[in-house]
């Protein structure tokens, strides 16, 4: 399932990389006693949608908006009974609106927007590098991170296969910052090919490295 949150204008300047502070948001809201900390995210979160942008930093409207996704229905539920009991989140922005929504329905290749930029890391040479996505293994590597996702899950990986769409004709890369940790990620559509579950369990967590705390959510 996927929660879409309503949130109020802020009375406070957001930072731009303000991650850390939508994850710290999600985990209060599952609460101290979960066994989803440290391990690999079976879920995922866009960034705030519908937001002015000044040279400070973002402030939030009254439409502005954004979603968390998860593949366990169970996540899902105990997210929403932590926004029911503490909506803050920081900046004087609250949950004002929650909208659940069951996913669509999919064929076997669909094309993705993302919600939030997609980070690639690959551990080489002793050293952690970040994929770009006109890397020519860039789509084997998210292929491989999300066939990993699958396998926890208890799901075949088999025959899937991800791709960023190299017709968009605006990619890009920009370097942001995680708690002061510069990570450079990708701004271009993803073709997702593979079974209607597999693509429906993207969907839920997202592509790339990292979905935990805001990278690679899919639209």
């Amino acid at each position: 399932m996927r929660l879409y949150l309503q949130i109020t204008r802020s009375t406070e300047t957001v930072p731009f990389n303000y991650q850390h502070y939508l994850t710290g948001a999600l985990h209060k809201w599952i609460g101290a006693e979960n066994d989803i900390h440290d391990k690999t995210s079976l879920y995922s979160f866009s960034w705030l949608q519908q937001v002015n942008t000044n040279a400070d930093g973002i402030r939030t409207t009254d439409r502005s908006s954004f979603f968390i996704s998860a593949y366990d229905d169970k996540l899902i539920k105990k997210i929403l009974y932590g926004i029911r009991q503490d909506p803050v989140i920081g900046f004087g922005i609250k949950v004002s609106g929650v909208q659940i929504t069951a996913p669509p329905a999919f064929s076997n290749k669909e094309i993705f927007r993302t919600a939030s930029p997609i980070l690639i890391k690959k551990r080489q040479d002793n050293n952690e590098k970040h994929i770009e996505y006109n890397d020519p293994h860039a789509g084997k590597y998210l292929t491989e991170v999300l066939q990993k996702k699958l396998t926890i899950a208890g799901l075949s990986g088999e025959g899937l296969s991800i791709g960023f769409d190299m017709t968009y004709p605006s990619p890009r890369t920009k370097i942001v910052k995680y708690k002061e940790i510069g990570n450079r990620v990708n701004i271009c559509p993803v073709i997702i090919e593979g079974s209607p579950e597999q693509i429906e369990f993207a969907w839920h967590v997202g592509v790339g490295n990292s979905t935990g705390i805001g990278f690679g959510a899919l639209k």
